[in-house]
């Protein structure tokens, strides 16, 4: 290979490399997907049959993206006019930055509302600086229930005859599974949101049987095709994102996040999942 070739060569790879490098910066991460599924529930009333149930997860408002992509985003997720909408945790980025309660604030003023009920839990980030701060928590929770969105921490709520089981956050300051679970009733339609998908390893479940929705992977956020992601805040490196069958009667969703820990995203497009209700009793 002459000279010029090499050098030619070397200037298509540059090439090659910035395209790719301005895709993952500037295009990815406000490329929103929609994912559509049917969610079969066991127990599920009659009027509730074809219903939505719209999970948004990770938010991550902070100093780390234009948080306009959020409202822009719940404007569209606000057109679909879901029944039910749950939001599984991480409203902030807190690991360096202070917490960015205004930006918090406006961003919740276009938050998606459910028709029949919204229901939220906490993640880690929820908790501030190392997941610490039960101030910074409560802060998150009081923001979230006067944007209309009821806050569950080890709670459930029956909402039109569907139950919904939020878990506080794993790595928080106040994961206590026991006091929602204990309370479990299997004659109910549940649906359980807690989110780092860890807590599926956990023996914490008393015989649930149903949908656990969780978040916290973002996916990885940069996956190569064909392969895993190559980090992951997770044990279980199983859990990245979409629909798992965890066996013994479970299901796990993970959602691969709206916002982003860092304005970079590869083969991990953002996601609001949109789930129709369907009773799993009656098709068996």
């Amino acid at each position: 290979m002459n000279r010029r070739k090499i050098i030619q060569s070397i200037v298509g790879l540059t090439g090659i490399s910035a395209l790719a490098g301005g895709y993952a910066w500037q295009i990815e991460p406000f490329w929103l997907e929609f994912v559509s599924l049917e969610m079969p529930i066991d127990n599920l009333p009659e009027h509730l049959e074809g219903k939505t149930l719209m999970q948004i997860s990770d938010i991550h408002v902070g100093k780390r993206f234009d948080h306009r992509y959020l409202i822009e985003s719940f404007e569209k997720a606000n057109e679909l006019m879901p029944d039910f909408v749950v939001y599984t945790g991480d409203y902030v980025s807190t690991h360096k930055d202070e917490v960015q309660y205004r930006d918090l604030k406006e961003v919740l003023n276009y938050s998606v509302k459910g028709k029949i009920g919204t229901v939220g839990i906490l993640g880690n980030h929820d908790y501030g600086r190392n997941w610490s701060q039960h101030g910074v928590a409560d802060n998150i929770s009081e923001l979230l229930t006067e944007n209309g969105i009821t806050v569950l921490r080890n709670e459930q709520i029956k909402v039109e005859g569907l139950n919904i089981i939020g878990l506080d956050d794993y790595w928080g300051l106040n994961f206590k599974p026991d006091a929602a679970m204990n309370k479990y009733d299997q004659t109910e339609a549940n649906i359980i949101l807690s989110h780092n998908p860890d807590v599926c390893d956990l023996d914490v479940w008393n015989n649930y049987k149903g949908w656990i929705l969780a978040g916290h992977t973002h996916g990885g956020q940069c996956k190569p095709p064909f392969l895993p992601p190559p980090m992951l805040p997770v044990k279980n490196k199983k859990y990245t994102a979409g629909k798992i069958d965890l066996r013994e009667g479970r299901t796990l969703y993970i959602n691969r996040a709206l916002g982003h820990l860092w304005q970079i995203r590869f083969n991990v497009r953002p996601e609001i999942t949109v789930f129709t209700l369907k009773n799993a009793t009656a098709a068996r």
